[in-house]
């Protein structure tokens, strides 16, 4: 089994502190708990009301955001919560109890919409999928990690698969055309996530991401960097996910200062996108952090 290591990020309310999971936690969706009554069906989540401090819990598929009364500061306590959560996943404990209801089934929606790339359709649905997004390029990298990529590759014009929050984005070879087929799959994913399966069982190791660049950095970056990654999320991100893609950062050369990104899902080998997607975004960081960037240097993931 993977061992899981936890990671502390602030968050913009102080009283609010994510402890990130390097393993997923939950299959999807998220839970909030307000009182130890509340989380009956998470035995982490009532081990972490027993600390005083502890006023709310948020638990998603790859982090844990807990909410502290006034008595304390995070500073004097977060490391020892990272250690007691880091402890109670890698001794095999169960997070979250996921009920499935009997008889009847979760209504989910998914719906198809067409991309600027033809390559691409993306898939929305109306059930939260990940909380990291991740993308693979053949069954052999789907099968390590996520069971609903792998199952999507079984479809023999499937050439690549991006999964984000509450999409996939889908890319086909040209041995057959979209509306022969998106009918199809569509309603093999509806199907797949009604009956509650697996969406992902662990994240790409560090290893598959640094090779196949398929997961955005989970690591707090400061300096440029992490002004990049803020503006990259806040203003560019939620306009190419309504397209289906995504825009990951890669890497910042401070001397040359020089910003690599990575295009995912729809934006990856779009005939268009490389050239407009890297204009815009050479443009806004250039109007946004002057004097610090040159170029931008778009790279299909």
């Amino acid at each position: 089994m993977q061992e899981t290591k936890i990671t502390i990020q602030e968050t913009t309310n102080d009283t609010i502190l994510k402890f990130n999971s390097s393993t997923v936690l939950i299959n999807g969706g998220s839970y909030e708990y307000t009182n130890i009554d509340e989380a009956k069906e998470s035995p982490l989540a009532q081990q972490l009301f027993y600390l005083p401090f502890v006023k709310k819990i948020f638990v998603t598929a790859n982090f844990i955001a807990i909410q502290r009364f006034d008595i304390v500061q995070w500073l004097d306590v977060q490391e020892e919560v990272a250690e007691q959560i880091e402890a109670y996943l890698n001794d095999g404990n169960v997070v979250v109890t996921e009920k499935t209801t009997s008889g009847k089934k979760e209504a989910i929606e998914v719906y198809a919409e067409v991309t600027p790339n033809p390559a691409v359709m993306k898939f929305g649905s109306n059930k939260a999928l990940t909380q990291t997004d991740v993308e693979f390029k053949n069954i052999d990298e789907a099968s390590k990690s996520s069971p609903l990529a792998q199952a999507i590759f079984t479809f023999p014009f499937v050439k690549e698969v991006f999964i984000s929050d509450n999409y996939i984005s889908v890319t086909k070879y040209d041995m057959v055309e979209w509306n022969e087929v998106f009918a199809e799959l569509r309603t093999f994913i509806r199907e797949y996530l009604v009956a509650g399966k697996t969406i992902i069982k662990e994240l790409p190791s560090k290893t598959v991401a640094t090779e196949t660049e398929d997961v955005a950095p989970v690591v707090a970056l400061e300096g440029i960097p992490g002004q990049i990654v803020d503006i990259l999320d806040e203003y560019i991100k939620p306009a190419v996910a309504g397209d289906g893609g995504n825009i990951a950062f890669r890497s910042y050369d401070e001397v040359n200062k020089v910003v690599s990104v990575v295009l995912q899902g729809a934006c990856s080998g779009c005939p268009s996108s490389t050239a407009t997607l890297k204009n815009g975004i050479e443009t806004l960081l250039k109007d946004m952090l002057p004097n610090q960037i040159n170029e931008v240097i778009a790279i299909n993931g």
